[in-house]
Formats: C-alpha cells, structure tokens, sequence
C-alpha cells in the first residue's frame, strides 16, 4: 500500500493519495483544485487515479474532486449521508456508513461522523495484504492531531441558527463510537494542520494515533467520563473567527465546482495595456510583495495579497469573485511565479488571473496614507479598525478600537461608517495591508497604524 499526503501550507489543508501497488490503481481524497501533484505523483509511482472521494462539503476551500475526475475519468465518491439538505448537487456515488471502496487488496470503509458537518465521512483503510483488519483512518475534519473539527462553521459562515450545539452532541457521539469500535493503533491522518480555522487549536504533526488522541487530547477527560455538556462548552469556547468566503466555499463544493481543464498559460501584460485596463477598471492589480514594502509605494487602487505563502487565504479576503468581475493582473517574478500565485487563488475559487507584470517599472504609484502611533492620539478619525481575530483583540487591544477580522470586513461594510477616516492595525501590518486595500478599492478613506498593534503597544509602554 502507498499512502502520500500532500500538504497546502497556504490553507493548512491536507489531501491524500492511496495507492495498491499490485493493481497499479489510486484513490485520492480530498483533492485541491490544482490537480497537477497528483497527476505527477500517478506517473512517479506508475499508476492511475481511478478514484477521488472527499470527506464532507467544505468551507475553507473549493474542492478538486470534479477536476481531478474529470482529468483522469476517475469515478467520483461524495457523502450520501446528513439528510436531504446536505445531499451534492453534481453527479457521484454516493456513499453511507459502512460502505466501501476496493482498490485490489485496499479496502476503504466509509464512516459516517457527523459533526463537524452534518454529512461528514471518514475513511478507515485496510491494507488486504498485511491485516484484515483496518490500520489507518482518513479523519477529514472530525478528529485532528490535538483538536476536533470546529461545529460551529455553519453558523459562522453558511446561515445556520444555533446548529452548534446539534453539531457538537453529534462530535461527542461520533467519537464514542469510534473509540468503541477501532482499535488504539489505528493512525489517524487529519484533513488539516496549525494554522487551519476549522478548529482552535490544531497540532502541527502530520499524524496522530487514536490512542494518544484518546489518552492525551484535551477531550478525552470529558468523553471518559461522559460528561458531554463540559465537552461541549469547552469545544464551542474560543473558536477563531470564520472567514466570511467559508460561505461561498459551502455553496460552491455543495452544487460542484466549475471545472476548469487544462490552463493556457498566463501572458506578459505590456506596461502600456495594463494602464488601459486599470484606468477603464476591467482589471486590478494584484501587489504580491510584502506589506513593508507595499508600504512605501504600490500602484493607486492595487489590492494587497501578500504571497506565496498566505496567497489564497488573503485573495479570498480581498477579492470577491461573486460580485467582482475584473480581471486580476499579478505582480510576479516570471510566468511559472505568476501560475502558482494563480493555482492558490483557484483553490478559494478565484479563476480570474489573467495575466502577469514582473515590476513596477512604468506604472504610477502613491504609498498608502499611514500614521505613527505617537499621531494617533491627535488625529481625527471616524472609527479604529482592528482587523485581527476576536481572540486577539480579547486579549489586548487599543482603547476605543472596533474589532472586525480581515477575512470578513468586506462582507461586513454596514458595520463601517458611510464616510470619514477609518484607522486600521492588525498585529504586525500584513493582515492590516490586505484588509486596508480591499477597503480602499471598495470607496474608503483608510489610514493604517504604521507598526500595527505591535507598533503601539511598544509606543504606549
């Protein structure tokens, strides 16, 4: 048996490549929407994809399973379980608790775990040709390595009332059954990493085993001695914000996912045309670079979208694509820089990179307006925005500032004031620099807090 993981940073999202050597044929779960890993992870081991399954409908990002089958004509595996209001919307098999997926001598169980979403499945793998009995589960968003998948999202994100609490009993008794009915040698493989919001406090090890989850997890003393209130107090309390482009995620990955196929590759966008662009507002500019230097010039209008390594996760901050239609113009190194930033934002669902520039050279700028602390006592503004988590903000904040996280603020402009000055800080100015330009692209006077939160705490000390 070949079991791969192949691991987003960006997203701190895990999908899984499991292969029988002896057939030559693989299933990947939850696959990402830029497919070509596990097409070259098929030729490398010489073998073909001839299934692609994912756990649950998800949030956080736009799944790959259309794209990859699509690719490869594999059969497509989905959840059949949830209900009526938690059924695809696009053609699958459909799978319930207990059914299976054969891969020569693999067998790959489905187990429904409701909680984390109603329709949630793992997956328990048995190598055939070493046990008959299952040795590896593909926990998806309901057990991760120190933590349990959040309830909490459709509430947060997708228009739920009060579905936390049926979502968190549901996790209590999907980890009861599960510690009854596998064994504590059973290597647990989670959907996600640190970093990830779909829960609070997820451990960074690629693995885990049920039995040092059962034993260490900070659950455990609440699930031996049944005490499934505390569990659930504890497990709702201090979740981080949701990023308001969870919403879109659900929808999308609930109805199917555009396909895309194969990608032309991106053009060069002359100087002279991309003024144009800009200036008749078909196209915006994408500033890849870091927030400092950002800072001290970027071109008028541009959106911020540090990258690589947070590309998604801010485009999707700062870019709407349900309600934007412009084309995106990135700042990169070269045309292979500029279709990786490309693949990160296609997994948030953004398919609107359409061409590159690899400087500044020839283009206007204007640094953005900024403050030091030491003016922000005198100066006049309408409100103080800190763009950071609720969590964050909890534990130590600038007097008289409003908190709104950066992954919602443009979702949330009612909460804004129609005009005047908005003062904005996040921790140290990156999160800041993204939220402080979609705000200005969307009609803002916005100043930011040179040195953020960090800046004016060493100020104020």
């Amino acid at each position: 048996m070949l079991l791969e993981r192949l691991y987003d940073e960006d997203l701190a999202q895990a999908s899984y490549f499991i292969g029988c050597q002896a057939k030559g044929e693989a299933l990947v779960v939850d696959a990402r929407r830029d497919i070509a890993d596990y097409l070259a992870l098929a030729a490398k081991h010489g073998m073909r994809i001839t299934a692609v399954a994912e756990t649950h409908i998800h949030a956080d990002y736009l799944s790959g399973t259309r794209e990859l089958a699509a690719a490869t004509g594999a059969t497509s595996y989905v959840s059949g379980e949830g209900g009526k209001d938690w059924q695809y919307g696009f053609e699958a098999e459909r799978l319930m608790d207990g059914d299976i997926i054969t891969l020569g001598n693999l067998r790959i169980a489905a187990r429904h775990t409701p909680g984390h979403t109603p329709e949630h499945l793992a997956y328990a793998i048995t190598d055939g040709a070493f046990s008959q009995d299952p040795g590896y589960l593909l926990s998806g968003d309901f057990i991760f390595a120190g933590d349990l998948g959040r309830p909490d999202l459709l509430d947060e994100a997708a228009g739920g009332v009060d579905t936390r609490f049926e979502g968190a009993r549901d996790l209590f008794a999907s980890l009861k059954k599960t510690l009854a009915e596998l064994p504590d040698y059973i290597q647990v493989h989670p959907g996600h990493g640190s970093g990830s919001a779909c829960g609070k406090a997820l451990g960074a090890v690629p693995s885990t085993t049920l039995g040092y989850e059962r034993e260490f997890a900070w659950w455990s003393t609440y699930l031996a001695n049944d005490d499934q209130d505390g569990f659930i107090a504890e497990l709702l309390n201090g979740q981080p914000d949701a990023h308001a482009y969870f919403g879109r995620m659900k929808r999308q990955n609930r109805l199917g996912p555009a396909i895309l196929g194969q990608l032309d590759p991106l053009a060069e966008i002359p100087v002279q045309q991309l003024l144009q662009q800009l200036e008749a507002g078909v196209s915006v500019f994408v500033d890849t670079r870091g927030h400092t230097q950002i800072a001290a010039g970027t071109v008028p209008g541009a959106l911020s979208i540090p990258g690589t390594a947070k590309t998604a996760s801010f485009g999707a901050w700062a870019y709407d694509p349900e309600k934007d239609q412009r084309a995106l113009i990135v700042l990169a190194e070269t045309g292979e820089h500029a279709a990786t930033i490309r693949a990160h934002l296609m997994r948030v669902g953004i398919d609107a990179v359409k061409g590159f520039t690899t400087s500044l050279e020839g283009l206007p700028t204007v640094k953005p307006k900024s403050i030091t602390p030491a003016q922000l006592a005198d100066f006049e503004y309408e409100m103080l925005l800190d763009v950071r988590n609720k969590t964050e903000f909890t534990a130590g904040h600038i007097p008289g500032a409003k908190q709104l996280s950066g992954g919602r603020v443009l979702w949330n402009l009612d909460q804004l004031p129609a005009s005047g000055t908005i003062v904005t800080y996040c921790q140290s100015g990156m999160r800041n620099a993204v939220a402080a330009s979609a705000l200005r692209d969307a009609g803002y006077n916005v100043v930011e807090l040179e040195g953020s939160y960090l800046g004016w705490s060493s100020f104020a000390s």
